[in-house]
Parts: structure tokens; sequence; C-alpha cells
């Protein structure tokens, strides 16, 4: 039986701003700020390329809760992109 992968929360680990465009969103992440990420999220090689250089870090899986809220926001932001 294979294992339901998890979206994970980011945070900023760098002394600046860091902007991460993802194919399905961009976020503009303060110092010391977190962010949930879904599970597709975490294999954009954006994000990926991030990590490597140390600007992001995981900090841990994300929540159901915190993974239902980001692909309802996901939703809207596809929603109003169809729309324009």
């Amino acid at each position: 039986m294979s294992r339901k992968r998890k979206g994970m929360v980011i945070k900023n680990t760098d002394e600046r701003t860091v902007e991460v465009k993802l194919a399905t969103r961009s976020l503009v992440i303060q110092p010391g700020e977190e962010y949930p990420i879904t599970a597709d999220e975490v294999k954009d090689p954006v994000l990926r390329e991030k990590l490597q250089v140390r600007a992001i870090s995981i900090v841990r899986p994300t929540t159901d809760a915190e993974e239902d809220a980001v692909l309802r926001l996901l939703e809207e932001l596809e929603q109003e992109q169809e729309e324009d």
C-alpha cells in the first residue's frame, strides 16, 4: 500500500525576502516567515533550487487542515486566472 504524500511547511531562513516562483503560484516570503505548500509543489524545481542554496528550509509536514487550506487557495487562484 502506498503512502499518501503530504505537503510541507517551508520557512525563509535567509536574512532577506525570498521570492519563490512556483509553477502554481509565486510566494514572497519575509525572513522567518513560514508557508505551507502542497505535495506537488514540494517537487517544483525552483523550490528545490532555493533549498539547495539554503534560502528556504523545510520545517515539517503540513497538517491536514493546512493542506486543505492550500488546495482551496490554489483552486481560487486557478478560477481567477480563468476569469481573466
